[in-house]
């Protein structure tokens, strides 16, 4: 079985030929893993990897978000890595804890990447998220739960966040991939 760090290498490679926008951005992912050992870790406080979940509808048309407590955003599910190297294990995780769901299926693949800086609070300091984002569908019951760490959650149509220039930046872009690829 091949090690974590050549999986997932492997799959920034393949993201970013798939993503010609995006190969500079996945080679810092790359560049900041092979050159960061505590990089999967939260206490690394410069910054560290998280794995989110777009997850969607069995159908394909909604994607649940969630107002993030923490950041009063509207947000895809996910969390930091917490020392786990597989991220994509990380957003199927973070999807099934913040969602209460339990028939989740996560897609083969990087769907999308997003560093963005988490701004500081109380006593942590601003610090980069190297987000990396994994298709999760649901397959059975749509019904979800909260946890804490959401002031809500909601399955939104995907249509109408790429329709809508007030959304989230990268929101807006995963739902135009997600389009672009025919929905499904």
């Amino acid at each position: 079985m091949p090690e974590p760090f050549a999986v997932f290498s492997q799959g920034l490679a393949v993201y970013a030929q798939m993503v010609p926008a995006h190969r500079l951005l996945a080679s810092e992912f790359l560049d900041f893993a092979a050159t960061t050992p505590q990089a999967f870790e939260r206490a690394h406080r410069v910054g560290h990897f998280t794995g989110s979940a777009w997850l969607v509808s069995a159908d394909g048309r909604r994607v649940l978000l969630t107002h993030h407590r923490k950041l009063d955003r509207w947000l895809q599910l996910g969390g930091h890595a917490d020392g786990d190297r597989d991220l994509a294990a990380v957003a199927l995780r973070e999807a099934r804890e913040e969602s209460g769901l339990g028939q989740l299926r996560l897609e083969p693949g990087i769907f999308d990447l997003d560093r963005h800086l988490i701004p500081a609070r109380a006593d942590e300091p601003a610090h980069w998220h190297y987000d990396v984002r994994y298709v999760v569908r649901t397959g059975g019951s749509e019904a979800f739960a909260g946890n804490e760490e959401s002031l809500a959650l909601a399955w939104r149509s995907i249509d109408a966040i790429a329709a809508d220039g007030r959304a989230d930046e990268s929101l807006r872009r995963m739902a135009l991939r997600w389009l672009a690829r025919g929905g499904h």
